[in-house]
């Protein structure tokens, strides 16, 4: 194991700012990510793992503890009569998983093309987007318990998903870092169409019977029109994407919003658990903002309202000062306190 010291982390992130980390480690197999957390214990240093860096916030002063980039590979199938499980290591690019079952025909990720990260984050995150969650197809996640030191195997109740939530991210954090992924997809399966985006634009190309590959391409099509791809041409590419989730209030708060807004036709979702979501993406340009809109050295994506742009020049902390702009303008104007989604390392 290589320990590097003073390791420049904002080139490993999407948003590129942000100090160093005080150690750095390169693993790209499980035994260095032993030796890395024996290390951190052994010297009583913090340990944090970072994959494509698509969805963190570093501090300016940097982070003073022992990041170990998560860098392992792999991908194994497994059929099992009806479905097919899909076992990605932690280091895997997100998204070429998602081309490789696309392209074999196993539906339940098509929804999720170009999402940015690594395979590891997505349990993490519960990412979700389009009508789909990675938690409609997690069935084991692998990962090293940093407390005993040793690797298990967590079943999708020991996950705790929720929306954009799991117990990797509140309820435990630190805890584990995540090794591998198994999705359970479905050969043959017909493709997600549950969202009013996408059902448009399948239909706008005159489909009328969808493949998986027709909606990946949809998928990736709108996310390209809202700069949440990859793309170094793309003005707005340095961003964590969605900087906060969208807020589920009590269908009471949800009623305040619209009353507040002087608008009936307030987007919103009813939930399960009888909860309404919101689009923070509505409530933040009805507070008075508008996509372009810049402070300095950070704005909003010219393409949605719910990326913050890191421009020329910019800190992190001229970009956690922007996003505080918005939430209290927020709250101050709906009563709805919106929830960061990447996470701040200081």
């Amino acid at each position: 194991m290589i320990v590097s010291e003073r390791v420049a982390l904002a080139p490993y992130t999407t948003l590129g700012v942000g100090g160093p980390a005080r150690w750095f480690v390169e693993a790209t197999d499980e035994a260095t990510l032993r030796e890395a957390l024996a290390w951190s214990r052994a010297r009583g240093v913090a340990l944090r793992t970072l994959g494509g860096g698509s969805n963190v916030v570093v501090a300016d002063a940097g982070i003073e503890a022992l990041v170990v980039r998560v860098g392992l590979r792999g991908v194994t199938t497994r059929e099992a009569g009806r479905v097919v499980d899909v076992t990605a290591a932690a280091g895997e690019p997100w998204d070429d998983l998602v081309a490789l079952t696309v392209a074999r025909g196993w539906a339940g990720l098509e929804c999720l093309s170009g999402i940015p990260g690594f395979v590891g984050a997505t349990p993490m995150q519960n990412v979700g987007a389009y009508g789909q969650e990675v938690s409609d197809t997690v069935v084991a996640v692998r990962a090293l318990d940093t407390t005993t030191g040793e690797a298990v195997t967590l079943s999708p109740a020991e996950c705790g998903f929720a929306y954009r939530d799991s117990a990797f991210k509140s309820r435990e954090p630190g805890r584990y870092v995540v090794l591998a992924v198994t999705y359970r997809l479905q050969p043959g399966g017909a493709p997600t169409l549950g969202y009013a985006d996408v059902e448009r634009a399948v239909a706008a190309r005159g489909l009328t019977a969808p493949t998986l590959a027709d909606v990946r391409a949809s998928v990736l099509a709108i996310r390209r029109a809202k700069s949440m791809v990859l793309d170094a041409g793309d003005p707005n590419r340095r961003s964590c994407g969605s900087f906060f989730t969208n807020p589920i209030v009590t269908p009471d708060a949800a009623a305040r919003v619209a009353e507040r807004a002087g608008d009936p036709t307030l987007p919103r979702w009813p939930q399960a658990d009888g909860g309404v979501k919101l689009s923070a993406a509505w409530l933040i340009e009805r507070a008075g903002f508008r996509r372009g809109q810049r402070e300095g050295t950070v704005g909003l994506s010219t393409a949605h309202a719910l990326a913050i742009v890191a421009h020329d020049g910019a800190r992190a902390a001229d970009v956690l000062a922007f996003a505080r702009h918005l939430r209290d303008s927020v709250a101050e104007r709906f009563g709805v306190r919106l929830a960061l989604e990447p996470a701040v390392w200081e």
